[in-house]
């Protein structure tokens, strides 16, 4: 099954994620499909960048939200 998720980047105690199309059975921060976008949780105000047309496109193909991409995507 396809997974819109979170892979974490950055260094230690200062993260940001990339918002990943991944198969379900991959880690966490394994190989990846497409990276769509990115989430700085770190910076005030957040930062989120998604391309809206490749979320909608993966959706519509059957992939699964992650609830925290879900979440954030929904802002």
């Amino acid at each position: 099954m396809t997974v819109i998720r979170l892979t974490k980047m950055g260094r230690k105690k200062r993260p940001f994620y990339r918002i990943v199309v991944t198969d379900s059975r991959k880690r966490r921060d394994g190989s990846w499909i497409e990276s769509i976008g990115y989430y700085n949780p770190m910076v005030e105000p957040e930062v989120v960048k998604f391309d809206a047309e490749r979320l909608a496109y993966w959706k519509s193909v059957g992939a699964k939200l992650s609830d925290r991409v879900a979440a954030i995507t929904s802002k």
